[in-house]
């Protein structure tokens, strides 16, 4: 999805994959949840948590998969649910078109199904239009004002805008609402460290941390604010435990780059260039390290 704001000094970048919340048709509320990835200094990121997780597999965006959710839908073209799940697999799937028809359709049929309006929401600010994904998310916190995952929703589209106050109010709510959603912290962080609050940004992202500690993004994340604190030694750690966790981000590979750039280290520093440029030719900070590097 789409890619955010770098942080100036560190490059990093995001690919954001979708997440759906989904109404079991007994009424519980179950949250599906997509990969993470939310980097450091980026301004985006997943908007939906697992509260109850049930997963879709890797294949759930799949023509197969997909062809299997449009059966249920033809057999229950009254089930509100039917279209949202299929809407979270297209979106999985990047039809962004078809994501927000059937979230859509899953409103008219039930108007009151938040989990929907806020799915939808992430599509709307995926394919930049922040406007609507406002209105959605509000809209699912009118319906349900304990619904912690819209405020997360919410405050990214505020940060995007740069409108730090307003993120930070519905970030702060997110966490207070459930102080066990990593997502809450993590983005909360990536606010504290765009605004140059780096001890502040290395507590959220520490706390993000601890509840999710095999996710490679808070620790990339705190290994920025490390470094803008001249920590270069718990920087590289951290880059190089997000790297064991996830060694498919160009960001890592360059972040990693920096330190060893930073150390002098300028053969090391170039491999690890070329390692993100291999993994992304067109990731600029990575080409620009090169430049230099070699």
């Amino acid at each position: 999805m789409r890619n955010s704001d770098r942080l100036s000094t560190v490059a990093v970048s995001s690919q954001t994959a979708f997440g759906g919340a989904v109404r079991g048709r007994s009424g519980a509320i179950l949250a599906t949840v997509f990969g993470m990835s939310l980097i450091a200094g980026c301004q985006s990121g997943p908007d939906v948590a697992a509260i109850q997780a049930i997963s879709l597999d890797a294949n759930s965006g799949s023509e197969q998969n997909l062809g299997s959710l449009t059966q249920t839908v033809n057999a229950h073209p009254n089930d509100p649910e039917a279209y949202n799940v299929r809407g979270t697999a297209y979106g999985r799937a990047g039809q962004y078109e078809n994501a927000i028809a059937d979230f859509s359709q899953a409103i008219q049929i039930d108007p009151q199904f938040y989990q929907a309006y806020a799915n939808r929401a992430l599509i709307y600010r995926q394919i930049s239009q922040p406007a609507q994904a406002v209105a959605d998310y509000q809209k699912a916190i009118s319906i349900n004002p304990n619904y912690e995952p819209a405020y997360v929703g919410l405050g990214n589209v505020y940060r995007l805008a740069g409108r730090s106050r307003q993120a930070l109010a519905q970030y702060n709510k997110a966490i207070q609402l459930t102080n066990s959603d990593p997502r809450a912290y993590h983005n909360r962080g990536l606010l504290y460290q765009r605004d140059g609050q780096q001890q502040l940004a290395i507590d959220d992202f520490s706390r993000a941390i601890s509840l999710q500690p095999n996710a490679a993004e808070p620790y990339s994340a705190r290994g920025v604010s490390y470094l803008a604190l001249n920590d270069e030694d718990d920087a590289f750690e951290d880059f190089n435990t997000a790297l064991r966790l996830d060694g498919t981000k160009a960001e890592y590979w360059t972040n990693q780059a920096l330190v060893y750039e930073k150390r002098g280290d300028r053969s090391r520093a170039y491999r690890s260039y070329a390692r993100a440029v291999q993994l992304d030719p067109n990731y600029q900070p990575a080409k620009d390290g090169i430049a230099r590097t070699h």
